[in-house]
């Protein structure tokens, strides 16, 4: 299984770094998983959103090779949404514009193709979803994001779901930052089993939180 983790310029480097981090120890303990940090444009140094913290991109983010596609979210400012006193260069910081910008390189396409595969997930991390939803590819499917982003999501036609992971099938999703290794350790599970999956969580010391929302069972009913 070949996971490929996504960097773009102002990525959030946690978002990456956590899930990455998790299938690289699986793939130590397995020959059945690789990870591989990838870009649009192939590989190069990328800038992340943190002042002096950059990752090295190996490869080109290539839907053909991958088995999963893992989407970051972007670290940058969140100011009030109704303050309008901003300059360019602060408004440019802003986690929304940093998101923005990706729509206008490659990335939506690759994106789009590998949903469009027929063996391949797509997973984000926090305001990953956004960058999906942005550029139109999950309306109407079930997602989740960070808190501060849930509005914007449900704006794109997007199922928003407040759970720290949603598996929608070929979607799995998750909340802020620090969700980062639980869907890691959750995909893990879900793609490559639960022994592989507890060895990494106890090399980790880390334990997974909360339910993972699918859309199975009953409805609870309306208070």
């Amino acid at each position: 299984m070949l996971a490929q983790f996504v960097l773009f310029d102002g990525f959030d480097p946690l978002d990456v770094v956590g899930p990455f981090e998790v299938f690289s120890a699986a793939g130590m303990v397995t020959d059945q998983v690789s990870a591989e940090l990838v870009a649009p444009d192939g590989p190069g140094e990328i800038r992340s959103g943190v002042p002096g913290v950059s990752l090295t991109a190996a490869a080109s983010l290539n839907p053909d090779r991958a088995d999963l596609i893992v989407v970051p979210g972007a670290a940058g400012s969140t100011p009030p949404p109704d303050r309008n006193d901003l300059t360019d260069e602060e408004r440019e910081a802003t986690v929304p514009a940093i998101l923005g910008r990706t729509l206008t390189t490659g990335l939506p396409a690759l994106l789009g193709k590998a949903l469009a595969a027929p063996r391949t997930t797509v997973a984000a991390v926090c305001g990953g979803s956004l960058i999906l939803s942005m550029a139109g590819l999950i309306e109407g499917r079930n997602a989740a994001t960070h808190h501060q982003g849930l509005g914007m999501l449900g704006a794109s036609g997007v199922n928003v779901i407040r759970a720290r992971v949603v598996d929608d099938g070929d979607l799995v999703t998750s909340g802020g930052v620090t969700s980062g290794l639980d869907v890691g350790l959750y995909l893990l599970e879900r793609e490559v089993g639960p022994k592989i999956a507890l060895a990494v969580e106890e090399l980790f010391e880390y334990e997974r939180r909360g339910v993972v929302w699918r859309d199975l069972g009953p409805a609870p009913a309306s208070a």
